[in-house]
């Protein structure tokens, strides 16, 4: 075990491991959606089975995070984190046999689990092992590597599948996993909550079924409708055991999650923020990359590089995020960031412009320079916002956040962009039968029939379908666009100038945890951002 000495010397090593674990991730993300298409040709997938293939995983990731978190403050943060790559490394390596769209689902869904573990014990590890002004740089590269991992999954994606197969995006987990192993067992110094705070079952599994019923209805409106029975069954399911769960947490004297944090607005706000902001990041991706290749012909691994602008901005911007917080605030520089991604993913919707090489190069790196000035000073916020022996639940909630915002942004992005799709279609003379029946479905479907449908009824359903696509986009980002405007009114209305213009707040909060605990308040003079003046308290 690495002393305390030890550890402070090896700090950025620390980092630079976590950063792979969490490169794990954030890869396997994106990887997979450049592969969809040859997974439709080789498994025969529907398209219900790849919004499950994408899904199950999300579902159960993130309805495990919280629950992980908790486990990793009990019985040890580097424990959770090997334990999660060895099970994320050995369903990945399964994953690869896959034979049909059921067994890829289930394998998906078991790499969740690991993830689970994985994710929140890279920010919670982080957080025990910096502080001060250097967390908040330290963060700023976490954030800056997980928005690299979601661009980049794209071109490494297309780069497998082009000189191999499908099934090459889930071996290459194999080997990141056990290089994290390796390198985390020297590098990486455990820690947990000295407090030793019993578990609280009860709440884990009210969490649990509260985010299935709710990612459930999310995932599933796009496919039969938001008004279903099933959905709004699965919707009402989820409120009940979210009331309930906050109920016994509220009760509960040793809660897994204290809700009373969210009544400080540097952690509420910021966790609005992160979550809208994750809806943009994912879904924007999403359709992005089906743009890339179905309408515009490009191969997977050129609509992967044609994403990498995203990655390359927001990894830059993000680690330099802090800089700006100091000089500025963080509400000023969240908001900066949130305008700058809502006039990228208005732009995102001229097909003139997304088309163009420069054009649409110029409006991806715009988008990932906003996201690196939003993700980086709002995980910080919330992360500042806790005590470091509450540091895994704290960075669950945090990765919950991304989690449930990405379903989201998959799922009603998804869904809005279908409806539009299945508006604008239009069923030409001499597409009949199955004909007909895939051009309505999808545009994925659509061109995978046209590719063995006679000349003629292929060029007319080719065409339709991309036209369809591109004026079902037109009408799909700008109304995405306006979750982000609401975030930007989150941002503006809720969240302090600086970390400390509602110290008094963090105070009460930290005080429920502990009253007679002084490291709350040194984990608040420890924030990255220096004590307001009466300007940022105003402004605040």
């Amino acid at each position: 075990m690495l002393t305390a000495e030890k550890a402070y010397e090896r700090r950025w090593w620390t980092l630079g491991v976590l950063c792979t674990s969490l490169l794990v991730i954030s890869v396997d993300n994106s990887i997979l959606n450049v592969a969809l298409p040859t997974i439709v040709r080789d498994l025969g997938a529907t398209g219900s089975d790849l919004q499950w293939i994408v899904d199950a995983y999300v579902i159960v990731f993130a309805c495990l995070l919280l629950t992980a978190g908790a486990l990793g403050d009990k019985f040890g943060r580097k424990r959770a984190l090997t334990f999660g790559l060895v099970w994320f490394g050995t369903f990945s390596a399964i994953a690869t046999t896959a034979n049909s769209p059921t067994m890829l689902i289930t394998c998906r869904a078991l790499m969740g689990v690991g993830a689970a573990f994985i994710f929140p014990t890279t920010l919670s590890i982080l957080t025990n092992t910096f502080t001060g002004h250097e967390r908040a740089k330290a963060i700023g590269v976490w954030a800056g590597v997980s928005g690299l991992g979601v661009a980049v999954g794209p071109m490494l994606g297309g780069l497998l599948i082009e000189h191999f197969s499908w099934a090459a995006v889930f071996l290459v987990n194999v080997p990141l996993c056990a290089a994290a192993l390796v390198l985390g067992y020297f590098f990486i110094p455990d820690s947990r909550d000295p407090d030793n705070r019993p578990l609280d079952p009860i709440g884990a599994l009210l969490s649990i079924f509260t985010l299935v019923a709710l990612l459930y209805a999310i995932i599933q409106a796009p496919q039969v409708g938001w008004l279903h029975q099933e959905v709004v069954a699965s919707f009402l399911a989820g409120l009940v055991l979210l009331g309930c769960f906050a109920l016994w947490e509220l009760r509960n004297p040793e809660p897994m999650l204290d809700l009373h944090v969210f009544k400080n607005p540097r952690f509420s706000a910021a966790s609005a923020v992160v979550t809208l902001i994750s809806f943009a990041l994912y879904g924007s991706i999403f359709l992005l990359i089906q743009y890339f290749q179905f309408v515009l012909g490009y191969s997977p691994l050129e609509a992967g590089a044609l994403a990498m602008p995203v990655a390359i901005c927001m990894m830059i911007t993000s680690p330099n995020a802090p800089k700006l917080v100091l000089r500025w605030g963080t509400k000023r520089v969240v908001m900066l960031g949130l305008a700058v991604v809502i006039l990228g993913m208005c732009l995102y919707a001229s097909d003139t412009i997304m088309s163009s090489i420069l054009g649409g190069a110029f409006v991806r790196g715009l988008f990932g320079i906003g996201l690196g000035l939003t993700s980086a000073p709002a995980t910080e916020s919330i992360m500042g916002s806790l005590p470091p022996a509450r540091a895994g639940v704290g960075s669950a909630i945090n990765d919950t956040t991304r989690q449930t915002g990405g379903a989201l942004g998959v799922a009603v992005i998804g869904s809005v962009f279908l409806s539009w799709y299945h508006h604008f279609v239009r069923i030409p003379a001499g597409v009949t039968g199955q004909g007909a029946a895939a051009l309505r479905d999808s545009v994925g479907t659509a061109l995978e029939y046209a590719a063995r449908a006679p000349g003629k009824q292929a060029d007319l359903i080719v065409e339709h379908a991309k036209t369809a696509f591109v004026e079902a986009m037109r009408l799909t980002y700008p109304i995405s666009a306006l979750f982000l405007v609401f975030a930007f009114f989150i941002a503006w209305k809720w969240l302090p100038a600086r970390a400390h213009a509602h110290a008094d707040a963090d105070h009460d909060v930290h005080d429920m945890h502990d009253a007679h605990d002084g490291r709350h308040d040194i984990d608040l003079r420890d924030s990255s951002v220096p004590q307001p003046d009466a300007a940022d308290v105003a402004g605040a």
